[in-house]
């Protein structure tokens, strides 16, 4: 198992792995998240994004939390609150099925193998809890760092997959039991 479950005070998951804690997106983490966010850091995932579309896609990531029961996690150290990234499972209603999904908000987080424990952890726990077999990653064709997570994670292109950004996006679909 890639993780060990935990509850926090409202019975919400945390996923704990060797080196991070997964927990649920409070609005205290906006002023971490959109360091990346209104960077260019963020360009290949959609951004940069003003501080008004963050407040409407942090909102929507919490109402994902409780309409099906999964979304984003935020990702902390161990021993720390203070949010590092934003990886998990996630439904927004533009999509047609789950996407799974990371973004590390500091770039010296990234080559450490972060993404990696934290992205195995939700995806083990998503389809170990939602009844989902497959999820999917929409990727830029030039992000090649996430094409790499993806086939680390054990994913595979879907050339097939329906999506819903406008071309070009290399869509990765992951499977249960998929290895990383």
């Amino acid at each position: 198992m890639t993780y060990r479950l935990a509850h926090d005070a409202n019975g919400g998951p945390v996923l704990e792995t060797e080196r991070l804690r997964l927990r649920l997106p409070t609005l205290a983490d906006i002023p971490a998240s959109y360091r990346f966010w209104s960077s260019d850091r963020s360009i290949m995932m959609g951004g940069p994004w003003s501080m008004e579309t963050l407040q409407t896609e942090t909102q929507d990531l919490l109402n994902q939390w409780q309409k099906h029961g999964f979304s984003l996690f935020t990702v902390t150290r161990h021993g720390s609150d203070e949010g590092i990234g934003g990886i998990g499972p996630f439904f927004p209603d533009t999509h047609p099925e789950p996407e799974l999904g990371w973004s590390l908000w500091n770039a010296e987080d990234e080559g450490h193998g972060l993404a990696l424990e934290a992205a195995a952890a939700a995806r083990d726990w998503f389809f170990a809890t939602s009844g989902y077999t497959t999820a999917i990653s929409y990727t830029h064709p030039d992000n090649v760092q996430s094409h790499r997570l993806c086939e680390r994670l054990g994913a595979t292109v879907d050339p097939d997959a329906a999506c819903p950004y406008p071309p070009p996006t290399l869509t990765y679909r992951h499977f249960a039991g998929g290895a990383a």
